[in-house]
């Protein structure tokens, strides 16, 4: 066997371009702090047994691999074709996708890598060996290359349901403390669904379709992209675990690209908590550029699950906010297009929403407005580019006094 057909069998589950985007900018060795949570044990020549050297520090061909992952057998033959072929191309496009939004900022330069990012995301959150065990127990098949099959065949499976998310991009470089990477590095959060709850038992994440769940995709070190479905920004008093409206993986729908929020910066607390969660979604490994970092729980405890950020610990903010209830595109040839917020077209059960699911929403939503307001001040913790401007970063004394007077009406 050549060499080159050998390193196209050390699959690497978390792309080593990824890894680098990892490594503080000082550090002259390119090296991670690679942490087991379940290390191996060995017995020395007096068989004393001992846990091995944890964590490790490794160079990004020896983090987040494992031999034949993506080997598939055909006819008897094995074929690195996976690796060699559809990787190939996912990982040059989310690799460029990931760059450009950890560099976002508002006026849009009109590139367009949302589609890239997207599908990058998907595949990445399938790909992992926990992805993998995931798809196994979901298709009821322990053939790997049925299962390798379903993945490629699922590459575009979160691209809308995302898309319809409200995207927070925020950043880290305040805090002393920076973000980590697990071996499953699109984690997904429900402050309802704790560590040992039934969500989350085995391979299992919370579904990204209930009201209350968040996905985490680290963009660097520095920056985070936080999604959050649009029926929890509008009403975070319902239950966490029900699905929101239109559910459908599969549809058409609009990304606003100017409704992206941008300029939260985090507190050091706060990376830590987001640290703990990924950590606790991790399978078996996370890594990072310091040592100390890989650690979140001794500043951070599993008891406040339910209320990191005082319950809002990656919710956009909702006076960033455009309440719409449909969007109507025209096209070249005349013809014209409606969706409403959650993809559905005129016809469809739902469309628009009836009567009364508008005003509760619409009264839970301005209430909400209200309670962010009064918890975290003036100060907006998120900037979306509406009008011809971005969103003023403090609200005026008025503006202000006007949201905190909603949380009143709410109750």
């Amino acid at each position: 066997m050549s060499n080159a057909t050998d390193e196209y069998r050390r699959n690497h589950y978390v792309p080593q371009w990824y890894q680098k985007r990892f490594i503080p900018s000082a550090q002259v060795d390119q090296e991670l702090y690679y942490l087991d949570l379940r290390p191996d044990r060995f017995t020395d020549p007096r068989g004393v047994t001992h846990l091995k050297r944890n964590p490790r520090r490794q160079g990004f061909r020896r983090c987040f691999v494992e031999r034949d992952l993506y080997t598939a057998m055909i006819g008897g033959i094995e074929s690195t074709d996976v690796e060699t072929l559809f990787f190939g191309d996912v990982d040059r496009d989310g690799r460029n996708a990931v760059e450009y939004f950890a560099n976002f900022e508002h006026p849009w330069d009109g590139t367009n890598l949302f589609h890239a990012l997207t599908a990058y995301m998907t595949v990445q959150k399938l790909r992992t060996p926990k992805g993998l065990a995931w798809l196994e127990a979901s298709s009821g098949t322990n053939d790997k290359n049925a299962v390798l099959r379903a993945m490629i065949g699922l590459q575009q499976l979160y691209c809308t349901i995302w898309a319809e998310c409200v995207w927070l991009i925020a950043d880290a470089s305040e805090s002393a403390t920076k973000f980590i990477i697990s071996d499953h590095p699109v984690t997904v959060y429900n402050r309802r669904c704790g560590p040992r709850s039934a969500w989350c038992r085995g391979d299992n994440d919370p579904d990204i379709r209930y009201h209350g769940t968040h996905t985490i995709f680290p963009l660097s070190m520095d920056k985070v992209l936080l999604l959050t479905n649009l029926s929890w920004v509008r009403n975070p008093y319902q239950r966490e675990t029900d699905y929101r409206p239109h559910p459908n993986f599969y549809h058409e729908t609009l990304l606003n690209i100017l409704d992206v929020q941008t300029l939260r910066h985090l507190s050091e607390d706060e990376v830590r908590e987001i640290n703990f969660i990924i950590k606790q979604r991790a399978r078996r490994y996370v890594a990072a550029g310091r040592e100390e970092w890989l650690y979140p729980e001794k500043y951070v405890s599993k008891s406040e699950w339910a209320r990191f950020g005082q319950g809002y610990l990656l919710m956009p903010d909702p006076r960033a906010v455009m309440y719409g209830t449909q969007t109507i595109v025209g096209f070249k040839d005349g013809t014209s297009k409606s969706l409403d917020a959650y993809g559905r077209q005129p016809g469809q059960e739902g469309y628009d929403g009836d009567r009364k699911t508008v005003g509760s929403d619409w009264t839970a939503f301005h209430r909400f407005q209200g309670e962010f307001a009064s918890l975290f001040g003036p100060r907006r913790r998120g900037r979306a580019f509406h009008m011809t401007h971005l969103d003023n970063e403090y609200d005026t004394e008025d503006y202000h006094k006007y949201h905190l007077s909603l949380l009143k009406k709410g109750k």
